[in-house]
């Protein structure tokens, strides 16, 4: 563990977006306008979460480019879009038309296997070749080709009066360097390293190893040195971590009284690794700036990051939102040394 940890040079939060089935537009306006409002406090980067058939944003790409237009500096990202769910070409395609209409804002976080409750929704997704279908890396090279600009077709030049390029229109020269990749294991890790990308880490991980209860933070520790140490830019690779993140400085005293119910109803599942996959949850981190600043500094995966995107709680009000983000911007922050435009 290094002596003190990286400064935190880059303030994000993530957000689901979650919306009532009968008044969807609601929810749409509130995550945007919780992007607007991450413009105004600082924030360098703002993301969404990806869901499909449930009421969260199954369309992030879509509610990105309205985002777009209604800010001017903030990164705008994902986290992550699940491939397995896209046509990578017609995937590059959208990417970069929201890249060009941002100004290079997007982030694209992405990753792959294979789709959640796949029997009963492969017949809707891929009725002629679900069983061909394969869900695993290669969706992502054939992703990253496109958006390198590799040739898609051995097509180009004039046909009558149209034009047709070999390569995905339009063509957005920097969007390579700031596509992410999702990842929980060591194995993702390194392959993320491996091929170029920034690696996204969040508040879940993969357990590995003999330890019948290890720590939730040497884990992420260990993912995000292997995701180094394969990179060609070494330890300059760019990481961001994603915990749960509750500021109460300003909160009313209900407010208070219903994160640490939120955090305490979740408490359970970051005893030990869950499931066949030993799934690591880590814990919601709830309480004052200075409580939170010094619970992360003491984290041995936080110290080494120099970015994070900070997740909202799911089923919060957006007023809760809005003082979560204040909180996060004004006092958390800047207790860990992060500035607005650092």
């Amino acid at each position: 563990m290094p002596p003190t940890p990286r400064p935190l040079r880059r303030l994000g939060f993530l957000t689901i977006g979650l919306f009532d089935g009968a008044d969807p537009r609601r929810g749409h306006e509130s995550a945007l306008g919780l992007i607007e409002l991450g413009e105004r406090l600082g924030f360098d980067s703002a993301w969404v979460r990806h869901r499909h058939l449930q009421y969260g944003i199954s369309s992030p790409v879509a509610v990105l480019a309205a985002g777009s237009q209604r800010t001017r500096r903030i990164e705008l990202g994902t986290a992550v879009i699940p491939l397995g769910w896209e046509n990578p070409l017609r995937l590059a395609e959208d990417l970069a038309t929201v890249d060009i209409l941002s100004g290079g804002r997007l982030n694209p976080g992405v990753s792959v296997g294979q789709p959640l409750h796949y029997d009963q929704v492969k017949e809707a997704l891929y009725p002629d070749s679900a069983d061909a279908e394969d869900f695993g890396h290669g969706r992502v090279e054939r992703l990253l080709d496109f958006v390198h600009g590799k040739p898609a077709t051995d097509f180009s030049g004039v046909e009558g009066i149209e034009v047709f390029s070999d390569r995905v229109q339009p063509h957005s020269p920097g969007l390579a360097g700031r596509m992410w990749y999702g990842g929980g294991s060591l194995r993702s890790a390194r392959w993320a390293g491996e091929h170029g990308m920034n690696f996204l880490t969040s508040s879940v991980v993969k357990a590995e190893g003999p330890e019948q209860r290890p720590d939730f933070a040497e884990v992420q520790l260990a993912q995000i040195r292997a995701f180094r140490a394969a990179h060609p830019d070494g330890e300059a690779a760019r990481v961001s971590q994603g915990l749960v993140v509750i500021p109460t400085d300003s909160a009313s005293p209900r407010q208070r009284a219903k994160y640490e119910e939120y955090a305490a109803g979740r408490a359970a599942r970051t005893a030990a690794p869950q499931g066949p996959a030993r799934l690591m949850f880590a814990p919601d981190l709830v309480g004052t700036s200075a409580e939170i600043a010094e619970r992360l500094r003491a984290h041995a995966a936080f110290r080494e990051v120099e970015e994070v995107a900070f997740a909202l709680p799911f089923s919060f009000a957006h007023e809760d939102y809005t003082q979560i983000l204040t909180d996060m911007a004004t006092r958390l922050g800047p207790a860990l040394g992060w500035r607005p435009g650092g």
